[in-house]
This record gives structure tokens, sequence and C-alpha cells, in this order.
């Protein structure tokens, strides 16, 4: 059975480009997100750990840490990273897992249990390995969302996906389709429109069910 939302993740000690961590304590009271690559020096990956790279003022305003994960090693991580900064124009300041065993592969539910990379390995034979996992202070998985190899990640909605978790662990409202900070947000059904009006100054009953406020400044 694969991690489901609001399941805890593994609290595995991995091997990184920055030593050993243990998954738990390297989140400590932050916000995570692990995205995972199914090898080092691939085009499509690069691109990605690219993008990571220059969000890095990002992740930060938002209390939350990065980390890659790829099934190559610490080396291999160490050398790709001068070609990701090369490319990006930005430094790759976050840890790569090197999970060359798979453990973590296994442990997330992107391998089969059984799986074993072959010698002489490509890309294609760790290509379920590309997957994003969002997750909050308490260890728990929020979002998942996993890619083909042939279609790059967009972080710009991993970061839009990011802020409506916050926004809704924070205020206990919900985000509507598209929803970007500052509009208006799901006023959850357990609110009575009494309450609701009390603490939004306002709302709008779009359908019994599906009413919308800003939220206060």
């Amino acid at each position: 059975m694969g991690l489901r939302i609001n399941d805890e993740i593994p609290n595995l000690t991995v091997t990184t480009d920055h030593g050993e961590l243990s998954l738990h304590d390297w989140i400590g009271d932050s916000w995570a997100i692990l995205f995972s690559h199914p090898k080092d020096f691939t085009p499509v990956c690069t691109t990605e750990f690219g993008a990571v790279a220059q969000l890095a003022d990002e992740w930060e305003k938002r209390g939350t840490k990065v980390m890659g994960i790829s099934v190559d090693g610490v080396e291999e991580h160490k050398g790709w990273k001068a070609d990701i900064e090369k490319t990006a124009g930005a430094p790759a300041g976050f840890p790569i897992i090197a999970d060359e065993d798979l453990t973590v592969a296994k442990a997330f539910d992107m391998l089969p249990a059984e799986y074993v990379l072959p010698d002489g390995r490509t890309p294609a034979d760790s290509a379920t390995v590309r997957v994003v996992f969002i997750v909050g202070p308490d260890k728990q998985l929020k979002l998942s969302m996993t890619y083909p190899m042939t279609v790059g990640r967009n972080f710009a909605e991993v970061l839009r996906a990011l802020d409506a978790l916050q926004t809704s662990a924070r205020e206990n409202v919900a985000t509507p389709a598209n929803w970007t900070v500052g509009q208006d947000v799901v006023v959850p059904m357990s609110v009575s429109d009494e309450d609701a009006a009390a603490k939004y100054g306002e709302i709008n009953k779009v359908l019994p069910y599906l009413r919308m406020a800003k939220l206060p400044e």
C-alpha cells in the first residue's frame, strides 16, 4: 500500500551530498518538499533541479525545505550539481539523497518492493521515480504529484499548491480551482453563515454549499 494523504512519511536515515540525514529531524518544524528523479545527468531533470534552485528565496519565505532524490551516488550528485548551477544560474544548495539501493523509492512506493536495478541501468529502468511530495511540519504527506519522464514538472504549480496547503492549514479554509494568494477562499461547510459573516465580514453565497470569502488582512 502506497503513502496516502495524511500518512506519516517513513523516518528514514538517508545518505545525501550533505551527509547522513534523518528525514524527520531534517524536516523539524518546517514544511518540506521531496522531489525524485530516475537518474543524474538527464536533460529534463537537470532543468527541474535548476528550477528548484532558482526558487530558493521562495521556499525560504514559506518556511519550506527542499530535498532531491536520485538513484545515483553522492559523487554523481556533486558532479551533476555543477551542471545544474551552470544551466540555472543559481546555486543548488539543497541536499540530494543517494538512493542507490532504492530504499527511499520503495518506502515511498515509487517502485515495487521486489524491484532491483539492472547493471548498466538507464533512466527508463527507474522511470517511475518522478514524484513530488509535500510534507507538513507534522511529518504527514499533504500532497503528491507523479510525472512521466517526458514532461518537466511545473514548479510554479508546486509553489502555488504549497501556498494553498499552508493557507488551508493556517486559516481552516479550502481553496478553489486555480487559486493564488490574495484571491477569495472557500468557507468550510462546517461554518455557519452567521459565523462566516462574523469572521470574514462578508461572504459570497454562490451556491448553498459554495460560499466564498476574502481572508482578513
